[in-house]
């Protein structure tokens, strides 16, 4: 019989045993449960005997676990268009991410000085220092920096993402492309702003909403 236990001071976490045999009789496991137990005893006492408790100090070529979040709002900019951000980051510190669920990552990094480069580009990637608060329902001045066929990309700050405005949300009339109604890039058009999806974290805006009310309160954050 190959017979393993492992435990701690409080007792036995796990068993593993090989038996050629149909069965075995109770004595024997008995004895063997109580000889591993033992023998698990003098070597914790060796373990303690050389460190009794983990270094307060940590080494910098010891490796570094750190879970990360990320909202929702922000993991366009995080990930980058087909992943590019995340890509690069591994590339440069050597660092590896594993997504956990939609926010959630964990962090591995080789040694410290690779985490604290990683961390940096981190900070940078999700600073919101360039992010102006918008108001759920409130009407807004857009740049087209983009003319799609879905829709135009837009922006309504410095440095921001381009979020999209589709098709849908241009004109109450339905249209096939943006050009149908006299759209082109560089043009300035108000739009309402409602949230972001709480799924991808994109911005939901219309025009279309407000071609049939007043529009006179219009906010104007590309000076900002």
């Amino acid at each position: 019989m190959d017979f393993k236990l492992a435990g701690t001071k409080k007792g036995i976490t796990a068993l593993q045993a090989d038996i050629k045999i149909p069965g075995l009789p109770l004595r024997i496991v008995m004895e063997a449960v109580q000889q591993a137990t033992d023998a698990k005893s003098d070597i914790m006492n060796i373990m303690c005997s050389t460190i009794r408790q983990p270094r307060a100090s940590k080494k910098d070529n010891w490796p570094i676990s750190e879970k990360l979040t990320v909202p929702a709002h922000k993991r366009l900019r995080f990930i980058g268009l087909g992943g590019y951000n995340i890509k690069k980051l591994m590339a440069d510190t050597g660092v590896q991410l594993s997504q956990i669920d939609e926010e959630n990552y964990t962090v591995f990094a080789p040694n410290h000085t690779a985490w604290e480069e990683a961390k940096e580009v981190i900070e940078n990637l999700l600073s919101e220092e360039k992010d102006p608060v918008l108001e759920f329902g409130a009407i807004y001045t857009a740049k087209i920096v983009e003319i799609r066929e879905t829709g135009v990309m837009v922006t309504l700050y410095p440095n921001m993402q381009p979020a999209l405005v589709h098709n849908s949300q241009l004109d109450q009339r339905k249209i096939n492309h943006p050009s149908s109604i006299g759209l082109d890039v560089g043009m300035e058009i108000t739009l309402k702003y409602f949230g972001r999806d709480p799924v991808n974290g994109r911005m939901r805006l219309s025009r279309k909403v407000l071609q049939s009310i007043n529009t006179s309160v219009v906010q104007n954050l590309g000076d900002k």
